[in-house]
């Protein structure tokens, strides 16, 4: 088990950016691939991007494409979520999550923990 802590949301205006840390504690990090999901209200949790816990590759849902960059630093046992040109359509709890596999999923119920997450309003 891995115990996750997001930090780094908050208010910004459309068009700004964000950067999401998610810092992990517990079980050897690098062994576990890493995801980022959002919620918004009234909505179904959504499948933001992923990263693979060897290669580094990473994954994203159409809607961030070119504007969100997950990315991981296992020394710090971090992984982030850059979020450039900001959208009200992006307002969410974002979510990290952590799963003990060796490729990355965009399903939530294939992932085994979750931060508590974090709030991200954009404003028009």
């Amino acid at each position: 088990q891995v115990q996750l802590v997001e930090s780094g949301g908050g208010l910004v205006q459309a068009g700004g950016s964000l950067r999401l840390s998610c810092a992990a504690s517990g079980r050897t990090f690098s062994s576990y691939a890493m995801g980022w999901f959002r919620q918004a209200p009234g909505k179904e949790r959504e499948f933001v991007a992923a990263i693979r816990r060897a290669t580094g590759s990473t994954y994203y849902t159409n809607s961030v494409k070119g504007r969100f960059t997950i990315s991981r630093d296992n020394a710090k046992n971090t992984v982030y979520l850059q979020m450039n040109s900001l959208k009200p359509e992006d307002t969410a709890v974002y979510y990290c999550a952590a799963a003990l596999r060796p490729v990355v999923s965009t399903q939530d119920y294939n992932y085994d923990d979750w931060g508590q997450g974090t709030q991200v309003t954009v404003s028009s």
